[in-house]
């Protein structure tokens, strides 16, 4: 008895394994004619809306420069590790008058944020792919920087500067 089960379910598998290949045949056919036909009337542009060449072109590489190689890497490292001193200065000598203090600490935090952001736009917002925003938001960076520089020089020279404001909002 149990082996006119096993030759029941034999069966079935097989009716069921060629039911299923004729029911997708069609199926499939339809499929990759309407894949082919919807490749050629749309090109996928991988990573962006504006891509110029082909994919066989080389990618052009900017002309090697000091300020954007290995001393850059260093001087952004650098400046990022002199903020927590500058830093701890600050909340230390608070209470007290340091011009130079508050224009240093002023100048590298501008200056890292900068460097920051300049990040961003250069990873994702690279020209080759927007050839208009790209290169646009880089001078809005440049000139909000340097808008926020002369607004951090005014606050320190005309007003309280910055190691007086950390002291305020620190016992605040």
């Amino acid at each position: 008895m149990s082996s006119a089960i096993v030759a029941r379910a034999a069966f079935n598998k097989r009716i069921a394994t060629a039911f299923t290949r004729q029911a997708l045949r069609p199926l499939a056919v339809q499929q990759a004619r309407t894949a082919s036909t919807e490749a050629a009337e749309f090109k996928y542009v991988p990573g962006g809306p504006i891509y110029k060449g082909t994919v066989n072109d080389p990618t052009t590489f900017p002309p090697p420069s000091r300020t954007h190689g290995s001393y850059h890497w260093a001087f952004e490292r650098l400046l990022s590790a002199g903020l927590i001193p500058l830093t701890a200065a600050a909340f230390v000598t608070s209470g007290s008058s340091f011009p130079i203090l508050d224009g240093l600490l002023g100048v590298s935090l501008v200056m890292h944020s900068h460097i920051g952001f300049d990040a961003v736009l250069v990873d994702y917002l690279h020209p080759r792919k927007f050839p208009v925003l790209g290169p646009l938001l880089t001078w809005v960076l440049r000139a909000t920087t340097a808008t926020v520089l002369v607004g951090v020089y005014q606050f320190n020279t005309n007003d309280i500067g910055l190691t007086e404001l950390i002291s305020k909002v620190w016992h605040a």
